[in-house]
């Protein structure tokens, strides 16, 4: 696979994200999630930085991490010395959350930046994000924080401004459906969960983002239960117990395998193509700290749709369902 996947890199699809003008690779690399860089299973830098490289030999470009991120931003500073910046593209993001506290005082987005900047060894980053306001709070981060995003990007320490989602706690993502209907105008760029469990926001935030020109970025799109069989096949049981699909709709051993066939090697690798089938989507994040399940997620995204009749299935069985998954 590995040979293949060298040759296959140089043709990694990329995607414009939205008004920015940034030219993202399909798949971009995240620093997030349960494993971190693999800071949660103890890998080393020698190993995080072999991921990273790995990454970009790959053809991925975008590069997602967080101040909240434990030392994410730090681990990619190291990882990525030496790169040429104008390579590969980054994201981070500050949340006005500390310690339980809501911020009040705009300078902690300052110091928060200027941290972020040091720990990735850079004088910018390309896309800067509120990380995970939820939809009661949007007005604050607006009229609070807003302002002073701007005049970073002013300075040249940002290049576009955007906003994430914390989908755990608001399944519905009500906070982008706000952005995208009263601010499109503030926004280059939205990172939301959209995949095979979780279509929601294709009703209307998606093609309204296509309207306004915001650049749109999946994330999570496999995580949890789509890569755990046992946690899958109880979630398939849920729904049809609580009735969101018709009893007997799927099998109850492994309820999505009818997706795999032909060139869909997995339920993860079809996860990935329906979660980059959209043309609002610019770019699927994967968290993945293992250098195997790269190369697979990659694979998955040289051709990145299911058959035709497997999405329209999917889309009637899940289109309508708004949890967590």
């Amino acid at each position: 696979m590995s040979s293949d996947l060298i040759a296959y890199s140089v043709h990694m699809e990329h995607r414009i994200l939205g008004r920015t003008g940034l030219r993202v690779s399909l798949l971009s690399l995240g620093s997030g999630g349960a494993r971190q860089l693999g800071q949660a299973i103890g890998m080393t830098q020698s190993g995080q930085t072999a991921l990273v490289r790995r990454a970009l030999d790959l053809g991925v470009n975008f590069i997602d991490t967080s101040a909240g991120y434990g030392e994410s931003e730090a681990i990619l500073g190291r990882a990525l010395d030496g790169v040429p910046r104008d390579s590969y593209h980054l994201c981070t993001k500050w949340s006005p959350w500390e310690n339980g506290v809501f911020g009040e005082d705009p300078q902690s987005l300052v110091d928060s930046v200027e941290r972020s900047l040091a720990r990735l060894g850079t004088d910018h980053v390309e896309v800067m994000m509120f990380h995970g306001p939820l939809a009661p709070e949007y007005r604050v981060i607006v009229d609070r924080f807003y302002p002073t995003m701007e005049r970073l990007r002013e300075q040249g320490k940002i290049r576009y401004i955007g906003l994430s989602v914390q989908y755990a706690t608001e399944p519905s993502q009500g906070v982008v459906d706000l952005a995208i209907k009263s601010d499109a105008n503030l926004w280059d760029v939205l990172m939301l969960k959209y995949g095979l469990l979780n279509q929601s926001v294709a009703k209307e935030v998606l093609p309204l983002a296509i309207k306004h020109g915001v650049g749109i970025m999946n994330m999570a799109a496999i995580r949890v239960k789509l890569p755990d069989p046992d946690l899958l096949q109880e979630l398939m049981r849920e729904w049809s117990d609580e009735g969101h699909i018709g009893q007997g709709e799927l099998p109850s051993d492994d309820p999505l395998g009818w997706l795999v066939h032909d060139d869909v090697a997995s339920v993860v690798a079809a996860g990935y193509k329906f979660a980059a089938d959209h043309p609002a989507i610019a770019t699927v994040i994967t968290g993945t700290s293992n250098l195997d399940h790269l190369e697979e997620n990659v694979a998955a995204l040289s051709k990145p749709y299911l058959p035709a009749n497997d999405t329209r299935r999917l889309k009637e069985l899940f289109g309508d369902i708004v949890e967590y998954a």
